[in-house]
């Protein structure tokens, strides 16, 4: 069978798989609301609380329980209510064998057609975007996706100890990576995303007033003429590969 041209118009459920919370907001919060809209029930999955981020004086220790709240603030404001915390080091990610299982238990717990994460591959020219956590996520979602949840023999405790069958997820979308080749439209979303992004507190507070808006809505407007869009749109774009 030929693989699809192009990703579903719609699915019924979605997992994004993040390191940090924030990550889904920053880069797919506008089309995380688009799809809340259209009816698809949407769960996010952080890989960890984000305790080495933020820029003031909160103890190390008060930091992870404050973003975890913070994310599922954000998650209100798109529509999303399954926030889930698989409780990682921040930034000490590395792609084991225990990270793949932990990613391939909620793949077969949610059973997600698309599955949104962010691209194992370096953004040279945004290098930004290629955290070392947000490269071993990605790469470990998708080891997770092919081959780990879809086969019944790996990890064959997750059925065995949890009754949970194998999954196969049919398309994933990568983010932050240096190719893409799909956009979404969130001009008419942007207050939802700017809601989502301003929840995390601890990350945001310190830009000056409109420097956010201005930096996403630039950011956002350079991703719309690359993929043809009209002047004025804002776009967030994605890798999409077909997995089914």
């Amino acid at each position: 069978m030929p693989l699809p041209t192009a990703p579903a118009e719609h699915v019924d459920r979605v997992l994004c798989v993040l390191a940090h919370p924030d990550d889904v907001d920053f880069g797919s919060a506008g089309t995380v609301a688009t799809w809340t809209a259209a009816g698809t029930e949407v769960t996010y999955c952080m890989v960890t609380d984000g305790d080495a981020g933020g820029f003031d004086e909160t103890p190390r220790d008060q930091m992870g329980p404050l973003r975890r709240e913070e994310q599922r603030a954000a998650a209100a404001a798109v529509g999303v209510t399954d926030v889930r915390f698989l409780g990682y080091p921040d930034g000490r990610l590395e792609p084991t064998l225990d990270l793949r299982r932990d990613i391939s238990r909620v793949i077969r717990q949610v059973r997600p057609q698309r599955v949104l994460t962010s691209s194992p591959e370096r953004f040279w020219e945004r290098i930004g975007a290629s955290h070392p956590d947000h490269m071993t996520v990605g790469e470990s979602t998708l080891r997770a996706v092919y081959p780990d949840a879809r086969n019944p023999f790996a990890f064959p405790e997750l059925l065995a100890d949890e009754g949970l069958d194998a999954w196969t997820v049919s398309e994933v979308w990568l983010g932050g990576g240096p190719r893409s080749d799909h956009a979404v439209d969130v001009t008419d979303v942007l207050d939802r995303k700017l809601a989502a992004l301003r929840s995390h507190v601890s990350q945001v507070s310190h830009w000056p007033e409109g420097q956010l808006q201005e930096f996403l809505t630039g950011w956002m407007q350079q991703n719309a003429r690359a993929h043809g869009l009209p002047d004025g749109r804002l776009a967030e774009a994605f890798h999409v590969v077909h997995t089914g």
